[in-house]
Order: structure tokens, then C-alpha cells, then sequence
């Protein structure tokens, strides 16, 4: 049971809290709760069909198959995500004026709530189809009715962790919502870019820097068990934290950010503050 607990509770933590920032992201916006709630669901039946073929997916490519499709679908992460700060840029002094103004987002925003569900469906996607295999794994040594309990409490857990980091993040003052949930996102696509480089490492398909920079493991492991373990997952998830980063993950997580900025730096040079016109008296 407590093998199906920790499991449970990790993986729920890692796509909670990437759900938790959306959620947060995306305060006041008009049917946010459909789009997201379209992702998780989309996610979950696509996390059952992968654990489902996970042999056929692991023995394509020359058996680096799961390798390669867990980069492309982190990758497509990253350009959802990028996507959205980017439209943000331009946008969100628009929304937030007609959510002052109406207290509704402007029907536009909908555009940007599409690429956030896409990223809630690949988040819960990624965890989902771990918990299914991991628990097929543990299950060959226990019985259902624990594998159940321990994966019930496990979930119940990390969604209570989950909405603390969401209800932390609404009492941000409105004026600096958006600006902290753009660098959490910023950080969270750097982080899935340096994993998708490391996935694509593991399975041959990029085959330089390869040599770890440094190793704090002993300090802050980012997997394992034990609470130390679960934090550093936690980092891993919001900020892309590794113990051991190669100079490929590296370069990576910085070209990701540089990216990012300098679109959204872009973007907003684009959509120039406007000018409050006097009436005429």
C-alpha cells in the first residue's frame, strides 16, 4: 500500500501542480474550466491507451520508442507554452482591462486557454501513464485491494497539495499575477525542454555534451522516495530543477528562457500601451 501511495501521490503532485499554475494563469478567463477540464480528461484516456500499447511503443525505434515519445509530447508542451506567455505579451493588458471593466476576459483569451489545455492534457498524460505502469509493476507483489487504498490516499494527497500551490498563487496580489505565473511558466517550459533533451539523449538520438556539469543528489535528489526526493520532484516539475544536469540540458534549459523572453519582449513592443484619449468636454 505504501509503495501505491508514494507512487500515487508523486506523480499526482507533478501534474497538480502544472495544473494549479494554468488554473492560476488563467484567473477571471471566460470558460477556462471547460478547456481544462477537457485537458485533464483528454490526458487521462490518452494516459490509458499508452499504458495500454506501452510494449509496442517501447519496441518502435529500435526499442527507444517511448524515449522519443515522451521528448515529442514534452517538446509540443513547450511550444504550448511558449505560445501562450508569448500571447500574453500582447494580450493581457487587454483581458485585464475588460475583466475590470465587465468582469468577464476578452473572447480572444479562449485562443490561449486552447494551448493551455493542451499542455494539461500532455501533463496529466505524462504522470497518468507512469501511474498506470508503475502500479501493473507493484501489483505483481500485492494485493488490489491495497494497491487501491495506498493509490486513493496517494491521489487524495497530492491534489491537497496541489490546491494549496493554486490558492498560494490567487492570493498574489491581481496586479502581479500575471507576471509571476509568466516566470513560473517560463520555468516550467525551460525544464521540459531540458528533459526532452535527456530523454532524447537516453534513447541515441542526441549524443552530445552528455557529461553531467555537477551532481547535488546527495543534497536535493530529484527522484527517488523520501520527502527530501518528493521536494526535489516538486522543483523539478515548477522550475526544471536536476541534480545532475549534462551541458546539452543545460544549454537547453537557457535557450528556452532566452526564447521566451525575447518573443514576449516582442510581443508586447507590438501591442504599445494605449493612450487614455480625453472626452470632449
Amino acid at each position: 500500500m505504501l509503495a501505491a501511495l508514494i507512487i500515487v501521490f508523486r506523480e499526482v503532485i507533478e501534474a497538480g501542480l502544472i495544473v494549479g499554475i494554468v488554473l492560476a494563469a488563467t484567473k477571471g478567463v471566460h470558460a477556462r474550466g471547460r478547456w481544462i477540464a477537457f485537458g485533464v480528461g483528454a490526458g487521462a484516456l490518452g494516459a490509458c491507451v499508452v499504458a495500454a500499447f506501452a510494449g509496442q511503443i517501447a519496441n518502435m525505434f529500435s526499442g527507444a520508442g517511448q524515449e522519443l515519445f515522451n521528448a515529442s509530447i514534452l517538446l509540443l508542451a513547450v511550444a504550448m507554452l511558449t505560445w501562450h506567455n508569448v500571447w500574453m505579451a500582447g494580450h493581457g493588458r487587454e483581458m485585464a482591462r475588460h475583466m475590470k471593466a465587465m468582469g468577464t476576459a476578452v473572447s480572444a483569451g479562449e485562443r490561449s486557454l486552447a494551448a493551455l489545455a493542451v499542455v494539461v492534457g500532455v501533463a496529466v498524460l505524462r504522470e497518468g501513464s507512469e501511474v498506470v505502469l508503475f502500479l501493473y509493476g507493484i501489483g505483481q507483489s500485492t494485493t488490489p485491494i491495497s494497491m487501491l487504498t495506498g493509490g486513493l490516499l496517494g491521489l487524495a494527497a497530492g491534489a491537497a497539495v496541489s490546491a494549496l500551490m493554486y490558492f498560494g498563487l490567487l492570493a498574489i496580489p491581481p496586479g502581479k499575477l500575471f507576471r509571476t505565473t509568466a516566470w513560473l511558466i517560463t520555468l516550467l517550459a525551460a525544464g521540459m525542454a531540458s528533459q526532452a533533451v535527456l530523454f532524447l539523449q537516453n534513447g541515441g538520438y542526441l549524443n552530445v555534451l552528455t557529461r553531467s556539469l555537477w551532481d547535488t543528489s546527495w543534497l536535493l535528489p530529484d527522484g527517488g522516495e523520501g520527502i527530501t526526493a518528493i521536494i526535489g520532484k516538486m522543483l523539478h516539475t515548477l522550475v526544471g530543477y536536476t541534480a545532475a544536469p549534462d551541458g546539452a540540458q543545460l544549454i537547453a534549459y537557457a535557450a528556452t528562457i532566452a526564447a521566451i523572453l525575447g518573443l514576449m519582449r516582442w510581443e508586447h513592443a507590438r501591442h504599445p500601451r494605449r493612450q487614455m484619449v480625453p472626452r470632449p468636454a
